[in-house]
């Protein structure tokens, strides 16, 4: 019993705390009354509010494609031959300039050729005065025998009249006879050598021309041994190498066109479609084949844009063309834009040269569609809008929507300018909740920045 008496003071030991707090608490009920009670109170949300701006709103599509070169000049040998000379600039990612001669195929043959069409030439001339002087001989030999004809036929003609007199004998008028006949012969013989010679000046005639187109050839082949640059451009490409041969119709190098780069780009035909809103042409009236030639009527403003690391490079463009089909398996349809000069525009470490087969990103604008409603895409919540009314109370509305773009849409039907919405979230929306309006100025500045084509599209 005695070691059991210290563990029983421990357990009596909690007794005085409890009776201290029934004592507290029982005077403070008896003299402090009932407590205090605070009236019910609506419990306001803090929300993220801008009032809707009413702009011009500048449509615009982005797309993506290859810079490509406006023409590519491949070198194609148009003779064969061993090349005696390259130029040292001919190396693949040179700039050069047009009218330089890069490469030169032995002439040695060519040159043979010219000079043997020219002997030809040279022989058929004098063919051709030889037989000029012929004919003035011929013709000249043809009036001579005509005299002497004259002549030998009066002569006959007086011996017959001797002879029917008795004065002569038969044998002097039989001689006289046989001349006439013999200057007879020869009258006709130099008559037929004159008829043979036009045919025979036009043998010679066509053989001239023959040996003159010779001479052309050979000229065209021998100029065809130099091969020069027909405008500015870098080297894509070189197959060739000095002292070695080259066959007719081999590619000895490729030249690229540096004065204007092409960048085909693929963009949705529904982005495209939003480029006809502010134009007198109908988009849905438009069959999607002939959509091309469309396009082309409406002035369309273009930039190429490239993103490398941190880096943004951006070149003005101009809308060329509209490719000729539209994919019907990715519904995208091909823009061709144009950047002019881009090589003149690079800036060490800054711009870098638009150079062959960069992937760039092309951005185009229609025509600003003017008065137009925009809003924060995500102020849209299924087809509504949240409204903080002049009792900072939720309204939700149901909208039109027209054009979703980036990080805005157009609203057709529902809001007004100057109208204020919730830009952001908001759960749970019950109508005529109690709100705080927070202005959001930031967004407001971005959407309008955007609407009116500044600024990445978000």
């Amino acid at each position: 019993m005695i070691k059991t008496l210290p563990g029983l003071k421990r357990k009596l030991l909690f007794i005085p705390p409890v009776l201290a707090g029934v004592a507290v608490l029982f005077f403070l009920i008896r003299g402090g009354g009932e407590p205090e009670r605070e009236p019910l109170a609506e419990k306001a949300r803090p929300v993220s509010v801008i009032a809707v701006p009413s702009v011009d709103f500048v449509p615009r599509a982005v797309g993506y494609g290859n810079v490509q070169p406006d023409r590519s000049w491949q070198a194609v040998a148009e003779v064969s031959g061993r090349i005696l000379f390259r130029h040292a600039l001919l190396e693949s990612g040179e700039l050069i300039r047009g009218g330089l001669e890069i490469l030169r195929i032995d002439p040695a043959d060519y040159q043979l050729a010219v000079e043997s069409a020219k002997s030809k030439i040279r022989g058929a001339d004098a063919h051709i005065a030889e037989l000029d002087v012929r004919e003035q001989n011929t013709a000249q030999s043809l009036k001579i025998e005509q005299r002497g004809l004259a002549l030998a036929q009066k002569d006959l003609k007086r011996k017959r009249a001797l002879l029917e007199r008795g004065n002569i004998a038969q044998a002097t008028v039989d001689e006289v006879e046989r001349s006439v006949l013999s200057r007879r012969q020869a009258e006709q013989g130099h008559k037929g050598s004159l008829a043979l010679i036009p045919a025979e000046r036009e043998v010679l005639l066509a053989n001239l021309a023959l040996y003159q187109a010779e001479l052309s050839q050979a000229e065209r082949n021998l100029a065809r041994t130099r091969i020069v640059t027909p405008f500015d451009g870098r080297v894509a490409a070189v197959n060739v190498e000095e002292r070695q041969f080259a066959a007719a119709g081999q590619i000895l190098a490729v030249i690229d066109s540096v004065d204007i780069a092409e960048i085909a780009a693929q963009i949705p035909l529904e982005r495209m479609r939003y480029l006809f809103e502010a134009s007198d042409v109908a988009a849905g009236d438009i069959d999607l084949q002939a959509l091309g030639s469309v396009f082309e009527q409406i002035d369309l403003k273009a930039i190429v844009r490239l993103r490398t690391g941190d880096m943004v490079v951006t070149w003005d463009a101009r809308f060329a063309r509209v490719r000729e089909t539209i994919d019907p398996a990715t519904r995208t349809v091909g823009v061709v834009v144009a950047v002019d000069d881009p090589y003149r525009q690079t800036r060490a470490g800054r711009r870098p040269p638009l150079a062959k087969n960069m992937y760039v990103e092309v951005e185009l604008w229609g025509e600003a569609v003017r008065d137009s409603i925009v809003i924060p895409r995500s102020a849209l919540h299924d087809g509504m809008v949240y409204l903080v009314d002049a009792d900072d109370r939720l309204q939700r509305r149901p909208v039109e929507v027209g054009i979703s773009q980036g990080g805005l849409v157009t609203v057709t039907e529902g809001l007004e300018a100057g109208d204020r919405i919730v830009t952001g979230d908001l759960v749970p929306a019950v109508d005529r909740m109690l709100l705080i309006r927070v202005d959001d100025p930031d967004e407001l500045r971005t959407l309008t920045e955007e609407a009116a084509g500044r600024g990445a599209i978000r």
